[in-house]
């Protein structure tokens, strides 16, 4: 169990959690936005899922408005990533990933370095940090789609199957 497991969330429908419902997983969690233009990445994102998640994988995506590109309404976010992307994966209630509100999930996450070696706030809407069942973390930044040869690597490397 990382250390991340124990953080408190919420799932976009009001039920509580936390990360050890996926445990023994390997999570790619991404902060999403329904009104960004990298929303696209929902497509790839949900191709991941499809494509690993039998093999001990899930995306889980995180909504924030941080950017001011994501809906006031978890009704209308859960509704828009199901019927323009189909997307399967968990989504949680919206959040907070930078500043003096930010959740305590992304307080532990940001503190993860890109493959340049710089850690620091979310610069933009889909960032994404996998999280590997022994807790190593890797972080790309919102611009790398998620079928990035770097990402799959990543994943591949981080299956617990």
């Amino acid at each position: 169990m990382t250390t991340l497991d124990s953080i408190e969330l919420t799932t976009i429908d009001g039920r509580s959690t936390t990360l050890a419902e996926w445990s023994g997983k390997a999570k790619l969690i991404v902060n999403v936005a329904s009104r960004c233009g990298l929303a696209p990445q929902y497509e790839k994102l949900e191709a991941l899922q499809r494509e690993y998640g039998d093999r001990g994988f899930t995306v889980i995506g995180f909504p924030s408005n941080q950017f001011l590109q994501e809906y006031g309404d978890n009704e209308k976010i859960a509704a828009y990533c199901s019927a323009t992307w189909g997307v399967t994966f968990p989504i949680m209630d919206r959040i907070r990933v930078n500043g003096r509100h930010r959740h305590p999930l992304y307080k532990e996450l940001v503190t993860t370095p890109d493959s340049e070696g710089e850690a620091g706030k979310i610069k933009w809407n889909f960032e994404k940090f996998l999280v590997a069942p022994d807790g190593a973390t890797w972080r790309f930044r919102p611009k790398t789609e998620p079928d990035d040869p770097r990402v799959i690597a990543a994943i591949e490397a981080a299956l617990p199957l």
